[in-house]
C-alpha cells in the first residue's frame, strides 16, 4: 500500500507566502523559498505552490519563483494559479514544475484537460476543486477564480469529469473549513474518494494530528495543510512522528 503523504501549500500573492480563513482575512505568512526548503529539511513529501489572484487578476503564474524552487528544493512540488492554456502548462513544467494543477481553465476549458493530459501525463496533472456546501443543491457547488465564482458543477460530477477527461489527481479544498484547524471537511473528503478512483489530495482545516488520522481514514491519498505549518504549531516531523505513533500509513521524516 502507498504511503500517505503530507503537503505543505505556499499561497502566494505579489511573491509572499499568505493565508486566509475561508478564503478570507489573508495575512502575511513568509518568504516562499525560505518556507519551501524548511519544509523540505522538515521532511515534507511534497509541496504546492499557488498564485491565489492569478487566476482573478488574469496574470501569469510566478515563473522566476518556479526556476528558483526547480534548484534549490529537491522534493516534488506542483504549481498553479493563473494556468489558462496547454502552452501555460508546458512552460511551467518547462521551467521545473513536477506537476501542475488548473482549476478555472478546467471549468471553463474541460478540453484542455484532455490535451494537458497527452502534453504532460496524467501523473503530472492534477485538477484542483475548491468546494462548498449547499442545501439547496444537497451538495457541494464546484467554485472558480478563488472561490468567487460558485459555477454549476457539483463537486461529485465534476471530479468524475476531470477523472474521465485525464486528470491525475484531485486537489479538494472545503472552503467551508479552509483555514479552521477545525478539522478536515471529512463528509466532503469521502464523498469525491468514493467517487473517483484517482488519489484525492484533502485541503482545508488542519489543525492537529487526529485530523490528519481522520481524513486518511475517509479515503485522502494525502492531506494539505498550511497555517499549522506556517505558524510554527507543528513541524512537519513531529506530525509525521505523531502519526507513525498511532499507525498511520506515512513516510518517516527522516
Amino acid at each position: 500500500m502507498l504511503a500517505n503523504r503530507i503537503i505543505a501549500a505556499l499561497d502566494i500573492d505579489k511573491g509572499r507566502v499568505v493565508k486566509g480563513v475561508n478564503f478570507k482575512d489573508i495575512k502575511d505568512a513568509g518568504d516562499p523559498l525560505e518556507l519551501a526548503k524548511r519544509y523540505e529539511e522538515e521532511g515534507v513529501d511534497e509541496l504546492v505552490f499557488l498564485d491565489i489572484t492569478a487566476s482573478h487578476e488574469k496574470r501569469d503564474i510566478l515563473g522566476e519563483l518556479v526556476e528558483q524552487v526547480a534548484e534549490e528544493i529537491f522534493v516534488p512540488f506542483t504549481v498553479g494559479g493563473g494556468i489558462r492554456s496547454v502552452e501555460d502548462i508546458r512552460e511551467t513544467v518547462k521551467r521545473g514544475a513536477d506537476k501542475v494543477f488548473v482549476n478555472t481553465a478546467a471549468v471553463e476549458t474541460p478540453y484542455l484537460i484532455e490535451d494537458a493530459a497527452r502534453l504532460v501525463g496524467s501523473a503530472n496533472l492534477v485538477v484542483a476543486i475548491d468546494a462548498k456546501w449547499e442545501e439547496e443543491l444537497d451538495g457541494w457547488r464546484v467554485y472558480t477564480h478563488g472561490g468567487r465564482e460558485p459555477r454549476e458543477w457539483e463537486v461529485r460530477d465534476w471530479a468524475r469529469e476531470m477523472e474521465k477527461r485525464g486528470a491525475g489527481e484531485i486537489l479538494l479544498t472545503s472552503m467551508d473549513t479552509d483555514g479552521t484547524k477545525d478539522g478536515f471537511d471529512i463528509p466532503l473528503t469521502r464523498a469525491v474518494t468514493e467517487a473517483v478512483d484517482i488519489p484525492v489530495i484533502a485541503s482545508g482545516g488542519a489543525g492537529e494530528t487526529d485530523h490528519f488520522l481522520e481524513v486518511f481514514q475517509a479515503g485522502a491519498s494525502a492531506a494539505l495543510a498550511a497555517s499549522i505549518f506556517h505558524y510554527g504549531e507543528y513541524g512537519i516531523d513531529e506530525l509525521k512522528t505523531k502519526l507513525i505513533e498511532r499507525g498511520a500509513n506515512v513516510r518517516k521524516a527522516r
